[in-house]
């Protein structure tokens, strides 16, 4: 469980493997390849056999793609990542782009010449991303070709670690809170309601929560690796690796469901020959529309029927969450009360901090896995956005210095994720203004009432208010969908600029999360998570509206605000947070911390 500080990846791969992947490709004919980060189940975190970017170029983050050609390369990330991709990649060997400024596509337009064949693996690319790629090719005249065996993993060869096979868990109603006989009958009407016979799944997310199952062959995320073919009725076909397959599970799944193994997909589509078959676009590879094509399927492209059910939790899993909040408030806690104490004088270094952390929510004894690696930034390293020490980047902290801890936990009741800044020493005039106006934006969106229909984008420039007011601004979205013993990012929710069609529901869970990133000097972020629920009425209100309750329960740095700053409004804000964090998770600590918490939460 615990974290690894050893670079997955580094930047000599690129000396090291391009020359054997373009050797592959020499062999297949090909001019250049793409090598996206997604896996066969588009999983954001993947097991080490699907870690194919990484291994290609170093980079190690959660989202990004590479092309390779003959005689040049390039790696996209997106806002995140573009001070670690610097680190991580040899950049005379790849040219590092963002993703979001044309990405692949506009690259293909630029670098790639007429009569060029650039392939593609069909399992690792979705239909609309191929749509965009074979567009860009056209208009330079050269084209795009699904090969087999992928050139990266023919390169990589025995070295490259086997699939996981971790065994597949009943979840527990007392979590669930919902039959899967009783999510599948809902999922099947819905599937029905939009005219097709059955859907194919292969979000690993989509399984868990529809089968009530969970498993272990992604890391940092309780998901099993498999496919599902759901009929309108309800039945269904799960599709495992046999070695996954539990002795408990044939009877915990029930009659309505059958069991095969993954390599039955294409048998199982010739079965469905003239029927309609719902699949997600955005979800599943291109591979699966091609063989429902050439089994005579009729292809209808929708959402995938399961992420907004999963997405809305039902009460079962909202008090879980809750529990498993106050639970990981009181490691976490302890964990600020040791910074705020011994830290400051024996100034441990980041990898010491994340140590620190792990073991005191390994303490509570309820710890499943960490929900994704801690990114623990000290100074510079905190303007690294998704930051995670290792032992070659690992710096000590330092008086006067900001120490950034973005976290979070796997438990059976509830997945979490908190970042708290916090300051070692004296913060300077500017950290607590720059402090000051992340914390007044995480207010505003917490306090924030809405109606129904709202979308997270309409809420998104909330949190950025306050920095925009000084001309400062951040590069990542304010806020994603957290499951429930699932993922730590969840669709279809989210609070960001881009423009979203997804209203925010009850029980949706989200996070509150807007920073400031001052390159080669401190980063500052502050996240709780909050579940979406009906706002109390007001006098004289004429519709129903929508709020936020929040989960996450820990003291937010009071050394780093600038009281003038806030207005009564956001000091009342904080002061009640304050007040319910002493009354919540004081009688769960030690008394020296409970002293401690409760000068952490004095009022403002």
């Amino acid at each position: 469980m615990r974290q690894t500080f050893d670079e997955q990846a580094d930047p000599s791969f690129g000396s090291k493997h391009l020359p054997l992947i373009r050797e592959a490709m020499v062999r297949q004919g090909l001019d250049g390849f793409l090598i996206p980060h997604e896996d066969e189940h588009q999983n954001e975190y993947l097991p080490d056999a699907n870690e194919r970017l990484a291994w290609a170029t170093g980079f190690t983050g959660s989202a990004g793609a590479a092309v390779v050609l003959a005689d040049k390369a390039a790696v996209f990330v997106d806002g995140r990542y573009t001070l670690q991709v610097r680190d991580q990649v040899d950049t005379d060997l790849f040219e590092t782009l963002d993703m979001m400024e044309g990405g692949v596509p506009a690259y293909i337009e630029s670098a790639a010449r007429s009569g060029q064949v650039i392939g593609y693996d069909p399992k690792l690319v979705s239909p609309d991303g191929l749509a965009r790629l074979a567009a860009a090719a056209a208009k330079v005249g050269a084209s795009i070709k699904p090969v087999e065996p992928n050139p990266v993993d023919e390169a990589w060869g025995a070295a490259r670690p086997a699939q996981p096979a971790a065994p597949v868990v009943p979840h527990s109603l007392t979590f669930a809170g919902e039959e899967s006989a009783a999510k599948r009958a809902r999922v099947g009407a819905d599937i029905a309601a939009q005219g097709a016979d059955a859907a194919i799944f292969t979000a690993p997310a989509s399984l868990a929560w529809l089968f009530n199952i969970r498993g272990g062959d992604v890391i940092r995320s309780p998901l099993p690796l498999g496919q599902a073919i759901l009929d309108k009725d309800g039945s269904a076909v799960l599709l495992l690796d046999p070695a996954k397959v539990t002795p408990d599970l044939p009877a915990w799944l029930g009659n309505q469901v059958m069991l095969e193994e993954p390599g039955a997909m294409t048998r199982l589509m010739v079965g469905l020959r003239g029927k309609k078959v719902l699949v997600d676009p955005g979800q599943s590879a291109t591979w699966y529309f091609d063989v429902a094509r050439a089994s005579g399927v009729e292809v209808i492209r929708a959402p995938d029927p399961v992420a907004l059910p999963r997405a809305c939790k039902n009460a079962t899993e909202v008090e879980g969450a809750r529990r498993a909040h106050l639970r990981d408030g009181a490691a976490l806690t302890r964990f600020l009360h040791w910074l705020a104490t011994d830290a400051q004088t024996s100034l441990p270094d980041e990898v010491e901090v994340v140590t620190k952390l792990e073991g005191l929510r390994e303490e509570t004894g309820a710890l499943k896995d960490l929900s994704f690696d801690t990114i623990a930034g000290a100074g510079p390293n905190g303007a690294i956005v998704h930051y995670r020490p290792t032992h070659r980047t690992n710096r000590r902290l330092e008086p006067g210095q900001i120490l950034l801890v973005d976290s979070g936990a796997q438990y059976l009741d509830g997945t979490t994720d908190v970042t708290r800044t916090v300051v070692m020493g004296e913060a300077s005039p500017e950290m607590r203004d720059r402090f000051t106006r992340v914390l007044r934006g995480h207010i505003a969106l917490a306090r924030v009432r809405f109606p129904a229909g709202t979308t997270g984008s309409q809420l998104d420039s909330l949190a950025r208010a306050p920095l925009w007011e000084a001309g400062l601004n951040y590069d990542h979205g304010t806020g994603h969908g957290v499951g429930s013993y699932l993922g730590v990012h969840e669709g279809p929710q989210r609070i960001a600029g881009r423009t979203d069609t997804t209203a925010l529901q009850p029980g949706m869970i989200v996070s509150n999360e807007p920073g400031y990133y001052k390159t080669g000097a401190y980063g500052i972020r502050i996240e709780n998570l909050q579940v979406v629920t009906p706002a109390a009425e007001l006098k004289g209100g004429e519709r129903p509206m929508l709020g936020f309750e929040t989960l996450t329960l820990a003291p937010i740095d009071r050394r780093l605000i600038e009281r003038a700053l806030l207005t009564a409004d956001e000091r009342a804000w904080l002061d009640a947070y304050h007040k319910r964090v002493l009354a919540e998770v004081g009688p769960l600590v030690e008394p020296p911390v409970r002293a401690w918490l409760a000068e952490a939460c004095a009022p403002i």
